[in-house]
This record gives structure tokens, C-alpha cells and sequence, in this order.
């Protein structure tokens, strides 16, 4: 034999005992969440009302995003329209003043022949001349 170290028996470490892991505090809390525990504890059922108020604004503030959305929506359509109605105006206005000068009533009148012709003698100025009533004193 020769020279060997003499292999010493190591003094066992206490063993600690093993806890669990510990879990996520979020892990847990959605596992309550998901499982429905969370609604059984004391602190959950006084604050019961308070999570009802805060569900009704959530929805309400939704709701009310929903309503924004269809009322913007609406006044682009009618805002469209309207540009559409001014543009249809523009060009019905502008086809009235065209057809309605002299020269081309008259052209329409002889096309129609409908026995109505243009007058070749200008038209007279009527002036009447009003008299106040005199007033008989007596």
C-alpha cells in the first residue's frame, strides 16, 4: 500500500428542510382569479360594491368609446354629402343662369314653336302719380 490519504468521514450538514417553491405572487393571484376563490375571502366581499362601481365606468367608458366612434363616422358621411349637395348646387345654379338669359329663352321659344315670340319693342316706363287727399276742415 502505499501512501494514500486517509479519506476522512465529512461531518453530514444538517439538512434543511426542503420548502416548497414558492409559487409567483401574479401566478397566484390569476390562479384565484381564474378558479373563482378569490370571491369567497372576507376582503373581496367587502369590497364587493366598489368592484361593481368600477365594472360599471369600465363598461360605460367602453360604451361610450363605441358611441364616439358612430357619431365621428356620422358626421364624415354627412359632411361628404354635403360637399356632394354644395358641388350639385354649384353646377344647377350655374346651368339656371346660362338658360335663363335672353338669348337662349328666345332660341328655346322658337324651337317650341309655340307661337310666343321674343318682343322687338322695349317695354314703357308706367309713373303714376299719387294725389294726397285734402283734408276738409269744417
Amino acid at each position: 500500500m502505499g501512501n494514500k490519504f486517509k479519506e476522512q468521514a465529512k461531518p453530514e450538514e444538517p439538512k434543511k428542510a426542503e420548502k416548497p417553491i414558492k409559487e409567483n405572487k401574479v401566478v397566484r393571484s390569476v390562479a384565484n382569479v381564474v378558479s373563482g376563490s378569490f370571491l369567497s375571502k372576507e376582503v373581496t366581499i367587502k369590497n364587493l360594491p366598489f368592484i361593481f362601481f368600477l365594472s360599471f365606468l369600465a363598461i360605460g367608458y367602453i360604451a361610450n368609446g363605441y358611441y364616439a366612434d358612430d357619431q365621428i363616422r356620422k358626421v364624415n358621411k354627412l359632411s361628404n354629402e354635403i360637399k356632394e349637395l354644395r358641388t350639385q348646387y354649384i353646377v344647377v345654379k350655374d346651368s339656371l343662369v346660362i338658360k335663363s338669359k335672353q338669348t337662349e329663352v328666345a332660341k328655346a321659344l322658337a324651337s317650341k314653336s309655340s307661337g310666343i315670340k321674343e318682343s322687338v319693342v322695349p317695354p314703357k316706363k308706367i309713373i303714376v302719380k299719387t294725389v294726397k287727399p285734402t283734408s276738409k276742415k269744417d
